[in-house]
């Protein structure tokens, strides 16, 4: 059987300082809890960065840059940048950071979609800054773009010309569709990783026949030729990860997605959601991959070609 790879998604740009003390936000705070996650078992880690300040999304490459280099020095981990940044950034803002990194592996949106953050703004009353509830409400009338031109854009720039791999988000049963477009384009070679993405508003909900579906589009779209995990946003995190350990698929965790360990409970780190999963999946008989079983099952470049 193969073994399970898990990733930990370390801050995002979708909670806000005010939800939880314990989001990091600094540099520090990013480094400290990415290398914790490793530790606890997580392969790969999906970096986002924030202004330390503010704590606001940021695609400055001088914050990226304040948390990389410390990360891999205390961590073999995948590095794996974000392309998607924040659904309020322009694609050129959203690829200055890995651009200038080169890394090992990117997330890549698999299409243009609405994405409504607004109804966790009714579950607060003060705000830590003024920027959060804005950010939140103004979702109502908000589309992430990513257009195939988009996308065979990112395709080109980090995969070709930077030998990236990729982390290929679906939110939803088209853009698995997509998928195999660029597979047919000839632009994506195998393995595929895909991560199945449940409970955005605007995406496929978090119901377990969805799962079910997506895996069998999936089945029907790429054969063999592909790897998949799951990700569900709040409270389904770990249900759905279980039941993507169950049907021999991997795993994502991390207080992007989530920022609970159970009912009413804030998750105090990133590393709490890992060992939680990865005590799932060893129950159910698995093992977790090391990040150089992760650098083998996805063809990775390997960390050594990744610009310092």
């Amino acid at each position: 059987m193969t073994k399970t790879l898990i990733t930990c998604a370390v801050t995002g740009s979708i909670h806000t300082p005010t939800m939880s003390p314990h989001l990091p936000v600094t540099a520090d705070e990013i480094a400290d809890q990415a290398v914790a996650a490793a530790e606890a078992g997580a392969a790969i880690l999906h970096l986002h960065a924030r202004d330390p300040e503010t704590g606001r999304p940021s695609a400055l490459p001088e914050h990226f840059h304040a948390f990389l280099p410390r990360i891999a020095a205390r961590s073999d981990a995948v590095l794996n940048l974000t392309t998607g940044g924040s659904a309020v950034m322009a694609l050129e803002e959203r690829l200055a950071a890995p651009l200038s990194v080169a890394p090992e592996m990117c997330s890549l949106n698999m299409g243009t979609m609405n994405f409504a953050l607004y109804p966790m703004a009714a579950r607060f009353d003060a705000w830590k800054h003024d920027w959060e509830k804005p950010f939140l409400d103004n979702s109502d009338d908000l589309v992430f773009k990513n257009t195939p031109r988009d996308i065979a854009h990112v395709l080109r720039e980090l995969g070709e010309v930077r030998g990236a791999r990729f982390e290929f988000e679906c939110y939803d049963v088209g853009h698995l569709y997509m998928l195999r477009h660029f597979v047919d384009r000839g632009l994506i070679r195998p393995p595929f990783f895909i991560q199945f993405v449940f409970g955005v508003l605007g995406g496929i909900g978090a119901d377990p026949e969805n799962l079910m579906h997506m895996k069998r589009m999936a089945d029907k779209l790429f054969g063999s030729d592909y790897l998949f995990s799951v990700l569900a946003a709040g409270r389904q995190q770990i249900p759905f990860a279980s039941m993507s350990a169950a049907m021999g698929g991997h795993v994502r965790v991390g207080l992007e997605d989530n920022l609970f360990i159970a009912r009413g409970k804030l998750a105090t780190s990133n590393a709490e959601q890992v060992a939680k999963i990865r005590a799932v999946v060893e129950e159910l008989g698995h093992e977790i991959a090391t990040p150089a079983e992760a650098r083998a099952m996805l063809g990775l470049k390997g960390a050594d070609k990744v610009t310092p």
